[in-house]
């Protein structure tokens, strides 16, 4: 383990040269690691398999089971809030542990994400577990959209404002910053993410074709790889009513078997059967409309009886309750983050709605980075590089001596 290791010094001086952990704890996957090194996704959750129910398998373990169907999940996040904290516990202490990132806390500063507004008592138990079971050295609380703005700006110097869509598993957020505070009048939060996408997938092809309630882990597989946002909603579902080769939308699926077919693919347009069946015993999903109605619910979560506004008109509402001279300044710095934007189409679409819907003479950019889910990771490395970063931590001295509220006066969450 190359950790910087050093004889502490008396009271326990925090520098900062120490060894700084970068964990964006999101409700589906943690983006985790020293900010001197890279980043790794792994799954925040435990999972049971149906074939050896009582082995547990944490994090990337996962990699280890050898037949994901019908695989148990326990998350320690519900309805987007961390609650299971067994289980939040069992995550970290093997993240945290020898198999895996060797954390020597006394030398180590830890910068980790939790959701806007979050409740007051999962911040107090954050607190305890990160400085009083772990012992971190030094501690800095903050929003994952904090993080990608501090990098927006950073690569952008010019620029005032930015909105941040961050768009994961459980919420779509939209957060105004300017020069790097957030500005909590303007924060708008819609109740759709990548968790409800893929329920929904599982419903209707369960109402349509093949009973995969169960099948979470193949059936958001088969989201990733073939759904996409439409830019024209109406004409692709005229073509996804057309038969046979006419139907350009439509996709077969061969799922896996984790025997000989270990991941989900679909089928190349050459070898599809349009009639009749195929030779082969493989499993098959066919899939039309599904592909782009499933996502379509970021647009109109009212397609499925949820009563809110979609992305685009989110991100108007949040910008018009912010001063009018600064409208300009925020349509021409629409970041988007999250593993919802890495759909196919979601850009252009965002784009498209947004700039139909504000006044001609804004300039409207939407900015989908190169990847989109370690973005945040990417902003607290180089906020762990600024020379202010260690004016920011508490440090486990303040911690012991002030205790909760230190941390409640110190980070802005």
């Amino acid at each position: 383990g190359g950790r910087r290791s050093g004889a502490l010094r008396a009271g326990r001086l925090v520098t900062a040269d120490m060894a700084t952990l970068v964990l964006d704890n999101g409700a589906s996957t943690a983006k985790m690691g020293f900010s001197e090194e890279g980043v790794s996704i792994l799954p925040n959750c435990q999972f049971r398999s149906r074939t050896a129910r009582l082995k547990t398998f944490t994090a990337n373990q996962i990699d280890e089971v050898k037949d994901p169907s019908g695989l148990y999940f326990i998350l320690p996040f519900q309805k987007g809030y961390l609650v299971n904290w067994d289980v939040q516990r069992q995550v970290w202490d093997h993240l945290f542990g020898k198999e895996m990132y060797k954390v020597d806390f006394p030398d180590t500063n830890i910068i980790i994400t939790e959701p806007y507004f979050n409740f007051n008592s999962i911040q107090e138990s954050m607190n305890e577990i990160l400085f009083e079971e772990y012992q971190f050295q030094a501690v800095y609380r903050t929003n994952a959209g904090s993080l990608s703005a501090f990098k927006y700006f950073q690569e952008n110097g010019s620029e005032l404002c930015c909105l941040v869509v961050d768009s994961g598993y459980s919420f779509t957020h939209i957060v105004p910053y300017c020069k790097e505070k957030k500005m909590n009048e303007g924060i708008c939060r819609i109740n759709v993410g990548g968790k409800l996408l893929t329920n929904h997938l599982k419903e209707i092809i369960s109402y349509r074709q093949l009973h995969v309630m169960d099948e979470t882990h193949v059936m958001n597989q088969v989201k990733e790889d073939v759904c996409y946002v439409s830019q024209d909603f109406y004409k692709d579902m005229e073509i996804a009513q057309l038969k046979g080769e006419a139907n350009t939308l439509m996709r077969d699926y061969v799922l896996p078997d984790f025997s000989t077919i270990k991941k989900g693919f679909c089928k190349p347009q050459e070898e599809m059967v349009y009639s009749g069946k195929y030779k082969t015993s493989e499993q098959i999903l066919r899939l039309a409309n599904e592909r782009f109605a499933v996502p379509e619910i970021l647009f109109h979560p009212s397609d499925i009886g949820i009563q809110e506004m979609g992305i685009p008109e989110a991100i108007v509402h949040s910008v018009q309750s912010l001063p009018e001279e600064m409208h300009p300044h925020f349509y021409k710095n629409i970041v988007l983050t999250g593993g919802n934007s890495l759909l196919p189409g979601f850009r252009d679409r965002v784009y498209a709605e947004v700039r139909s819907l504000t006044p001609s003479e804004y300039d409207v950019s939407v900015m989908l980075p190169e990847n989109p889910i370690t973005y945040s990771w990417e902003g607290g490395k180089l906020l762990s590089e600024n020379d202010d970063f260690m004016d920011m931590v508490v440090t486990r001295d303040d911690y012991e001596e002030n205790g909760h509220c230190v941390c409640e006066d110190k980070f802005d969450i």
